[in-house]
């Protein structure tokens, strides 16, 4: 379902004025819930409240580690379990490739944080699927870039040359190109699997837009409703529209765009609160996508 970007009626001042519609979420968690530092607390209790009223909640991540890790996580930043009935993250979906993949051996770009996904593939497999030196690798695993502080794709220039050199098949864990860390714009994994594919390389991709976390998202959701769910029952809220906003129109689902996100110095310029109108909609048009509603931050 589109709509017109300036049809007011579908700019919402709370997710209680849609909550009726739908029996279920997907939420996004960086850049809806948190910016890396710190928690949204109106978008924490939003989410309180729609479990309070029985609807079921899945977060939905391209972080490239398991749930487990995940979860605890959003719990050192003050995001409980009460706001969500479970997390599906393209770590666990990466972690499923990694072990369709075995006895293959993988090379990991990425930090060492982002391990735990080899020790849930292995969990997945009879073999041993722990990292190899490039020489020795059947495919490679990009989780992210060891310092997104200071490095930029350029520096991996070299390592992927040396990937597509023998030809390694990669697994991208987070799709995402760019994420806010508070106010810092850092690269993600997606950065260097769209450079491996400029280099020609073949890229599998973990996460958000692809089906494989919708799959295991809304499995998740309808384990908490008790029951299967209709796509027209359940809404996507997300603040990227390469992933969030294409990923639910690929599903079928309808979106929610949270504008102050990812895309804030686009749709909001550097420093008003306010929606520019007219930038909105040429945002949009230049997307060829366009969500049912939208906040600048969610709120109840």
């Amino acid at each position: 379902m589109t709509h017109d970007p300036e049809d007011a009626a579908f700019a919402l001042s709370g997710l209680a004025q849609a909550q009726d519609r739908y029996d279920a979420f997907l939420c996004d968690i960086w850049g809806v819930l948190h910016n890396g530092e710190r928690n949204f607390a109106p978008a924490v209790e939003a989410l309180r409240n729609l479990r309070r009223r029985g609807k079921a909640v899945t977060l939905i991540t391209n972080a490239p580690r398991p749930q487990r890790e995940v979860a605890e996580q959003l719990a050192t930043l003050g995001i409980d379990v009460d706001c969500y009935d479970s997390i599906a993250t393209s770590g666990d979906v990466c972690a499923e490739a990694i072990a369709e993949r075995s006895p293959g051996r993988p090379f990991h770009i990425g930090p060492e944080r982002d391990r735990p996904v080899f020790v849930a593939a292995s969990a997945l497999t009879t073999h041993d699927v722990a990292p190899v030196a490039l020489a020795d690798a059947d495919f490679a695993v990009c989780t992210g870039l060891v310092d997104d502080t200071t490095e930029t794709p350029t520096d991996y220039e070299d390592v992927l040359v040396a990937c597509r050199a023998k030809n390694l098949p990669m697994i991208c864990a987070n799709p995402d190109l760019v994420v806010y860390r508070g106010d810092q714009l850092v690269y993600c994994a997606g950065a260097l699997a769209e450079r491996y594919e400029e280099l020609g390389g073949a890229v599998e991709q973990a996460g958000k837009p692809y089906a494989p976390i919708y799959r295991m998202a809304i499995g998740l959701l309808e384990k908490a409703w008790g029951k299967p769910l209709g796509a027209d029952r359940i809404l996507a809220i997300g603040d990227a529209i390469h992933t969030d906003i294409a990923g639910a129109a690929n599903m079928g689902l309808d979106s929610l765009l949270i504008t102050q996100g990812i895309h804030r110095a686009e749709l909001h310029g550097s420093s008003s609160d306010a929606l520019d109108l007219e930038a909105y909609k040429q945002f949009m048009q230049n997307h060829e996508l366009v969500p049912v509603y939208r906040m600048n931050r969610l709120a109840w």
